[in-house]
């Protein structure tokens, strides 16, 4: 890496979130391209109540049960939520893990654990999954390897900011023209006019080429700016981020609300060559009135779209290289509080993991009868990450060298979930 973290932080650049060019000026493709790897994290921000999702205690007391009811799904035993009809008739789709515990009911820990599957410490920086896909995977010279939807959910820690995503700012709206800082070019910038000021950056490039001569990584920048103007200038990225090109059933197909359209902009990123896609669906934070935010929106929402994205890669067939990932950060509580709505719990949660070398159409894992912790071990977010890694086809045991004096390991205490994998 020619741009040390300290000569980063000297710049004043370092952050979670890069626009396009800090991104490509600390972000450079060493290895060899593997094509066939790809991966999407949809983060469900604010803690999914999995008892009114994915794991239903229909015979439990009112006060735990809640107010919906399960129904059948295409997998003969499995049942889930009422309000996910169209996941349910694709269950054979998808693998269900609960039963997942961890000891963090707190926003900020809980994402940071979940994000990167080793417990918070001041001691070393996590990085997130993208993060670690973008160093092993990176994309093609005019594409980002890795793209987090309106903002980055967590940081890309100890492997530098080179390695973080390339975000987009904002989240797309149906009907409204959706502009990614640094890619999009509309009617107050044309090409020919990017084209015409870039000519004008490099004339003083060169009228000061003699100071950059003084430091090799401000130098270097040139290059990563010439990499820039590839993606900007590029048919590849500018269509792969241009929502008008769906047809009028795709945008139905996806939802026209803003997750459909989040999701929608996901499939259409992973399909040109983005390698790592992280999409936040919010709101799940339901302290109070739980049962109309989740039956209204929330659901039905998340219902339409991961399902659309489900059908186009698998009628792509791209399931198979698509490694997907489905979670928050911790689960609700087993009771229903006097605001119908439920709080923070972390001993028991569960998640949806799709696509790669997943056994679908499962179960794996359990809770009491309450919902309240797993029945036995259960799981740790440690064991999901060394799982949804080892679905990328990155080894969660992988060595990591960084600036705290010994070798890391990605994933230090997590194990494969046993039967995840076919």
């Amino acid at each position: 890496m020619s741009v040390s973290r300290r000569r980063f932080l000297q710049v004043g650049s370092l952050g979670a979130s890069l626009t396009l060019g800090d991104y490509l000026r600390f972000a450079s493709a060493q290895d060899q391209i593997d094509e066939g790897r790809s991966a999407v994290l949809v983060f469900l921000g604010g803690g999914p109540s999995h008892q009114d999702t994915f794991d239903m205690k229909p015979n439990a007391p009112v006060e735990y049960r809640g107010q919906f009811q399960p129904i059948r799904t295409s997998v003969p035993g499995v049942e889930i939520c009422e309000h996910l009809p169209q996941l349910a008739r694709r269950a054979d789709r998808y693998a269900v893990i609960r039963g997942i515990s961890h000891s963090l009911a707190d926003h900020g820990l809980g994402t940071r654990y979940l994000m990167t599957g080793n417990l918070p410490t001041p001691v070393v920086d996590y990085p997130m999954y993208g993060s670690v896909a973008s160093k092993e995977f990176p994309a093609a010279a005019d594409l980002p390897s890795f793209v987090s939807i309106e903002r980055p959910v967590e940081g890309p820690g100890y492997l530098g900011a080179e390695y973080g995503p390339l975000s987009t700012g904002e989240k797309p709206r149906y009907g409204q023209p959706f502009r990614v800082r640094g890619i999009t070019l509309d009617g107050t910038m044309s090409l020919d006019r990017y084209r015409k000021r870039r000519k004008l950056v490099d004339d003083i490039d060169t009228a000061f080429a003699e100071f950059e001569g003084l430091d090799d990584s401000v130098r270097s920048l040139d290059r990563f700016s010439q990499q820039a103007y590839q993606i900007i200038s590029s048919p590849n990225a500018r269509s792969a981020f241009d929502l008008s090109l769906e047809s009028d059933r795709e945008v139905d197909r996806f939802g026209r609300h803003e997750f459909g359209q989040s999701m929608l902009l996901t499939t259409r990123l992973i399909e040109a060559g983005v390698r790592f896609v992280t999409v936040l669906l919010e709101g799940w934070d339901t302290h109070q009135d739980n049962f109309n935010q989740l039956g209204r929106d929330l659901l039905p929402n998340l219902d339409q779209s991961l399902t659309a994205m489900l059908d186009r890669f698998g009628e792509q067939g791209r399931l198979d290289s698509t490694a997907i990932l489905v979670t928050g950060e911790f689960g609700r509580t087993p009771k229903v509080n006097k605001n119908a709505g439920r709080d923070h719990w972390s001993r028991a949660m569960c998640s949806l993991m799709a696509g790669g070398s997943v056994r679908t159409g499962q179960v794996i894992g359990e809770t009491d009868d309450k919902a309240a912790g797993p029945v036995g071990r259960g799981f740790t977010p440690d064991d999901l990450a060394a799982s949804f890694f080892q679905n990328i086809g990155i080894d969660p045991k992988t060595e990591y060298h960084a600036n705290v004096g010994r070798p890391i390991t990605l994933v230090r205490n997590g194990s494969t979930i046993p039967g995840l994998f076919a």
